[in-house]
């Protein structure tokens, strides 16, 4: 499979491309990545270095790639971060030519914006720019639930909330909602889950919550299920996101490591050691 990966790029730790592009090669991808801005290293720093890139050069970048006849056999378009409105608008322009090219590509949104304790994080006008324009044009999302939230408007309590609103979510245009940092009232406690909605089913997987909160991992997560909903279908591929994502984390927290161990625990890439049920979440 070929996929066109914009997102950002950090050269220090693993955030944006950075956190996606290793790991889909190791599931034996080919990636095309596009950064949209190349800092030192992710904000939570405090301090980074380097630019945004202007989104005419970030279109220039895609054209090259389009002269090359890539479109043409690109399965999936990836995109997180989207520093400003006009870069969202060159995104869904890409979206809109591969798709012309290739009408079985999928193009798979993780609708960055905030998080629960943080808030938003994103300049004004981004959180209504994926929630009016970006989310509908997608065929997978992958919220967390603080930007599930948002979408639907509407806050989420327990588990039948978050299954309606996933379900709302995919009346709106993505035929396969991902929701990440599912915490409810129904959550198990000492647990975190993972949630996926489409029209054949809904499911949800459990695991330990770690005490980490890793910068870079919903970039992880949307690359790693995008990989495996290619091959295999939105079931296996949350129960393999789950695992690898516990794995790496897991050896991050064991580690002390201020960075997300994705290099030292490709195995649980290649081949992740799925141990927790996929459960029905209707």
């Amino acid at each position: 499979m070929k996929i066109l990966s914009i997102q950002s790029h950090v050269a220090y730790g693993h955030a944006g491309n950075a956190a996606a592009v290793f790991p889909l090669q190791r599931l034996g991808h080919d990636v095309y990545p596009v950064h949209t801005v190349t800092f030192s290293n992710h904000t939570g720093y405090g301090q980074t270095r380097g630019p945004l890139l202007a989104p005419e050069d970030i279109a220039e970048v895609i054209a090259g790639v389009e002269e090359r006849g890539a479109f043409a056999q690109i399965d999936a378009v990836l995109s997180g971060y989207q520093g400003a409105e006009a870069v969202g608008r060159v995104i869904l322009d890409a979206v809109a030519r591969v798709k012309a090219a290739n009408p079985a590509a999928v193009y798979c949104c993780d609708p960055v914006m905030g998080d629960v304790g943080r808030g938003f994080f994103v300049r004004p006008g981004i959180p209504e720019l994926f929630r009016d324009h970006v989310v509908p044009r997608a065929d997978l999302v992958t919220p967390n639930q603080f930007e599930l939230e948002f979408l639907v408007g509407r806050s989420i309590g327990a588990q039948d909330d978050l299954l309606r609103a996933a379900q709302e979510l995919r009346s709106q245009g993505p035929s396969v909602v991902l929701v990440t940092s599912v915490l409810t009232k129904d959550t198990p406690p000492g647990s975190v889950q993972l949630a996926c909605v489409t029209g054949e089913g809904a499911w949800l997987v459990t695991t330990p919550l770690l005490p980490l909160a890793a910068k870079g991992g919903g970039d992880l997560a949307a690359a790693i299920f995008l990989a495996h909903h290619l091959t295999d279908g939105p079931r296996v591929a949350l129960s393999r996101t789950a695992a690898t994502m516990y794995a790496v984390l897991e050896a991050t927290v064991e580690r002390g490591s201020e960075e997300m161990l994705i290099v030292a625990e490709q195995a649980a890439i290649a081949a992740p050691d799925e141990i927790f049920d996929v459960s029905p979440l209707r």
